[in-house]
């Protein structure tokens, strides 16, 4: 299985790291050794003195297909989540300065942390539901998935294009502004709508 991430998918969050706004879906991968489930604790690796958090809508592909039209798009993907795409930003910020790619800031073991999967059938509107994430309780990010700047459709029709889509794939749709720095003993939890979805602890 592959985890498929889309980077700077939210206006205010290309604002705050001060990235320019992409044309098409800026996409990476993560393997799947990065996956993190079940509420297991995240340890802090020991590479990184910056870890950042970025909770996003994570979508789960229930079929095989490859250059799909985006009028068949929502056929190819049965769940949905949250996630946390967990960035060594110190990592990133070197890697970015030489023009390097991001594996080693963004793919490393339990960068992805993935919440439990509800039917999207759930939702009357996949484009307009609403997703935070708390650090110790505090509110750092919401955001409603209307202001995705790719919308997930255009999303799975876009990657379809370069890679096979297997069951069972994972895209990480992108996270808002708001994100920040975790420590060691931190409480993380997301809420899709108002259920619980994570709640995990930094270790």
């Amino acid at each position: 299985m592959k985890i498929i991430c889309v980077g700077r998918n939210y206006a205010a969050h290309i604002e705050e790291l001060n990235s320019e706004r992409p044309v098409s879906p800026v996409i990476f991968l993560k393997p799947d050794t990065a996956l993190l489930r079940n509420n297991l604790p995240f340890y802090y690796p020991e590479f990184s003195k910056e870890i950042h958090y970025e909770c996003e809508l994570v979508i789960r592909i229930c079929k095989e297909g490859r250059h799909i039209a985006e009028r068949f798009a929502p056929t190819y993907y049965d769940q949905v989540g949250l996630g946390v795409d967990f960035t060594a930003r110190d990592l990133q910020n070197n890697l970015k300065d030489k023009g390097l790619p991001w594996e080693l800031c963004k793919a490393f073991d339990h960068s992805a942390v993935i919440s439990k999967f509800i039917p999207k059938e759930n939702f009357k509107d996949l484009q307009n539901i609403n997703f935070s994430f708390f650090q110790n309780g505090i509110k750092k990010q919401e955001v409603n998935t209307s202001q995705m700047l790719f919308k997930i459709d255009e999303i799975v029709t876009f990657v379809s294009q370069y890679f096979t889509f297997k069951i069972g794939d994972l895209i990480f749709t992108g996270t808002p502004a708001g994100v920040g720095e975790i420590k060691i003993g931190d409480r993380l939890s997301g809420r899709l709508e108002n259920e619980l979805m994570f709640d995990f602890a930094v270790k």
